[in-house]
């Protein structure tokens, strides 16, 4: 459907991205509308990352990474936040709203979880209304594959410095 928000879900590896695959093997009904990128820790997000989705159309970003204090890589899943908070106040300045991008924590097993956030987020975009950036659905699906395979590709070469040489045993 064009009137659907899309919605983009960066996801760490350990966590929010199992919760997202325990919620398909639980077979939980969430709506379709989100697309999830997998990263090895959300302490890879960049500020332009996130930026670059809502410029591409998107009408929403959920980064979903471990439990604060459970991260894999120590300190990932705060960097993190504190990236997500300063995409907030750059979005809110441009005019767009700040709750078009949300993070959430959860573990491995929070399958149930990770449905109810999609499902959260689909609502309250759609109260918003679609993206002012959205020029059609098709150029926005297509420019959120182009930023997951760029978050691929950043993702498979020498990991950064949330992740180099503290990951726990």
């Amino acid at each position: 459907m064009d009137d659907e928000p899309l919605i983009l879900a960066f996801c760490c590896h350990y966590c929010a991205y199992a919760a997202a695959d325990l919620a398909g093997s639980m077979r939980l009904q969430y709506p379709s509308n989100v697309r999830v990128l997998r990263l090895p820790c959300t302490g890879r997000i960049e500020v332009n990352y996130l930026l670059a989705a809502f410029e591409g159309g998107i009408d929403g970003v959920i980064v979903a990474g471990c439990l604060e204090g459970g991260c894999h890589y120590l300190e990932g899943n705060l960097r993190a936040r504190r990236r997500v908070e300063r995409a907030r106040k750059l979005l809110a300045e441009i005019g767009l709203e700040a709750e078009r991008l949300e993070m959430f924590n959860l573990s491995s097993a929070e399958g149930t979880r990770f449905a109810e956030i999609v499902t959260l987020m689909s609502r309250r975009l759609a109260q918003l209304g679609p993206s002012p950036l959205r020029r059609s659905r098709k150029r926005a699906l297509a420019g959120a594959g182009h930023l997951i395979d760029q978050a691929e590709t950043a993702s498979s070469g020498v990991q950064n410095d949330c992740c180099r040489s503290q990951e726990r045993a």
